[in-house]
């Protein structure tokens, strides 16, 4: 029994060792194994953001045609080797556009803008400010959240911010109110009443108003457009003259833009008689020897207590010189309208200073109106400029010194205003002129000799001066043939112009650089053209529902209706902030 004991318990741990032995090897690699299947089954992979990095710098190499690609598979991802993910991440389309819009209609936002300027100084008409868009107290109210798309709609409404005035806004109100109700008003929104006046050109009452707490710009906005008592509310946008400062010079009877523009000859059969052109723009120096009898008008829409400037100063000469120098249109009459005043980043005006300007110029007898300043996209200049459109006043703007990638600026772009571009002494397009389909015709622009206050001259370069140039020549024009509509001037100017850069009509020169003589020869028999057949427009405008040329119903109320003013005696350095 003994025996048979021992021999089992041998057999057992036999038995037990032959066991061990087999599952020692699954023993010792099992966890190995197990982790490896995860891995297959789970690829762990480094796969970078579905939306590429675009250098602002580097234009999308896409045609906005192709329809993006769709969004990859989960598991297609999974299935591809490591390899290629690299490469399919680098050639993903993007559809165009893509990317953060602006909140508000009239600001225009670009990512490729300026590759000098730092993306967070970009401001959206392509300006470079000298601060980040999204600096504290920009007025648009608390961060975003993360995740939501928030804080790029933040950085897009502090660049359209950043070209307004601070914590000021321009409101249409109530014309019924009297002074005291006007100011009523303002306090119940916790505001200041700057100015207030009735606009025969829109038929309505426009107020500044400036916010007097640290509350965010977008959230007074909404609770004042609440209000009965008002029926629009928009920021008071800052707009710039359209110049390039160079030292003052000696005087010198030198001009090549005379003979660029044939104006010699043109003076042969006209020199602007009896046609009244409006200058919305910095000081004139009206006992400017060059000056002398032009300005038959002025008007301060600013208030100010400054001299002369020497851009206005400028622009009125390029369009009435007369002693040393020559103008486009000598004998033409000036209607000179300060709405520029001195600011940290050169002369600037806003938008209820431009308006006044409008307004004033309308209502005086202007038949052109020079503006030879650009900003944004503006919903009270846009409708100041369709009211002065519909009572067939032609109106000239400088394209704007932004450069080729800016976006088109305003007032230039309105397709109912004349947009030039710049050139120079070899008949090359002007380095710092905005381009554009807007474009209508370009003339000189660069390296300009006008008058300067004191009776000094100047050199000086800006699309500015090739729009002066302009109004001057479409006064040549008016004069020769005083029943042409601005429709008529824009078709034959376009049609007179010599054809500069790409054959036909392009976006650096429009048309064409403008010939004067050309010009005023044809305008002795010209047959009346529809502005809408002419007129270009920025690229992605839709055309207006009508012609404000031929359709009044653009102005609202009564055009005759004569409220009183209900300005302020409060002064309006505040726009020159």
């Amino acid at each position: 029994m003994v025996h048979d004991g021992v021999s089992w318990w041998t057999r057992t741990q036999r038995a037990t060792w032959v066991v061990s032995a087999a599952l020692l090897p699954l023993i010792a690699f099992g966890p190995s194994a197990v982790h490896a299947q995860s891995i297959m089954r789970t690829p762990s992979l480094n796969v970078g953001s579905r939306v590429p990095t675009i250098s602002p710098t580097v234009t999308p190499r896409i045609s906005p045609t192709v329809t993006a690609r769709p969004a990859m598979r989960a598991d297609t991802v999974a299935r591809t080797p490591p390899s290629r993910i690299g490469t399919m991440s680098s050639t993903l389309r993007v559809r165009p556009g893509a990317g953060v819009r602006s909140t508000l209609p009239h600001a225009r936002f670009s990512p490729n803008l300026y590759p000098a300027c730092a993306y967070a100084l970009r401001g959206p008409d392509g300006e470079c400010f000298d601060r980040p868009v999204m600096s504290a107290g920009s007025g648009n109210g608390a961060s975003a959240k993360k995740g939501k798309g928030g804080s790029g709609n933040n950085n897009a409404q502090a660049a359209v911010n950043l070209r307004a005035v601070k914590n000021e806004l321009v409101a249409e109100i109530d014309g019924a109110l009297s002074t005291a109700e006007a100011d009523q008003l303002a306090r119940r929104h916790g505001l200041e009443r700057i100015a207030s006046q009735n606009f025969p050109l829109l038929g309505g009452t426009i107020g500044l108003f400036r916010i007097v707490d640290n509350r965010p710009v977008d959230t007074v906005r909404r609770e004042l457009a609440a209000d009965a008592s008002v029926r629009s509310v928009q920021l008071n946008f800052r707009y710039f003259l359209q110049d390039q400062k160079k030292a003052s010079t000696a005087g010198d009877a030198a001009q090549y833009a005379v003979a660029q523009l044939r104006l010699p000859q043109a003076h042969a059969l006209v020199r602007g008689m009896n046609v009244t052109i409006a200058v919305i723009d910095s000081g004139v120096d009206a006992k400017h020897p060059e000056l002398a009898n032009s300005v038959a008008d002025s008007f301060d829409a600013l208030g100010s207590k400054e001299g002369p400037h020497v851009h206005g100063t400028g622009i009125a000469g390029a369009i009435v010189a007369h002693a040393k120098l020559m103008g486009s249109a000598p004998e033409a009459r000036l209607i000179a309208i300060r709405a520029f005043g001195a600011g940290s980043k050169g002369a600037q005006s806003t938008s209820y200073v431009i308006l006044r300007g409008l307004d004033y110029a309308a209502e005086h007898g202007a038949q052109i109106i020079n503006m030879s300043f650009a900003g944004p996209k503006d919903p009270l200049i846009e409708r100041g400029i369709a009211a002065t459109a519909a009572r067939g006043i032609l109106m000239v703007a400088a394209a704007g010194n932004a450069g080729a990638k800016s976006p088109p600026l305003y007032p230039a772009a309105n397709p109912n205003v004349i947009a030039v571009s710049g050139t120079d002494a070899q008949e090359r397009l002007f380095a710092a002129s905005n381009r554009g389909n807007h474009i209508a015709v370009a003339a000189p622009g660069a390296d300009i000799l006008l008058p300067a206050p004191d009776e000094k001259y100047q050199i000086t370069s800006g699309t500015s001066f090739s729009a002066a140039y302009i109004s001057g020549v479409a006064a040549l024009m008016m004069e020769r043939n005083p029943s042409l509509k601005p429709g008529d001037v824009r078709a034959i100017l376009t049609r007179t112009a010599r054809d500069l850069g790409t054959p036909g009509r392009d976006d650096q020169f429009g048309a064409g650089e403008a010939d004067a003589f050309a010009a005023v020869t044809a305008a002795a028999a010209a047959p009346a053209v529809p502005l809408a057949s002419v007129s270009g427009r920025p690229a992605g405008e839709k055309a207006p529902a009508h012609d404000p040329a031929t359709d009044n119903t653009s102005v609202s109320r009564a055009l005759n209706d004569a409220s009183a003013s209900m300005a302020a005696d409060k002064s309006a350095a505040n726009a020159a902030k």
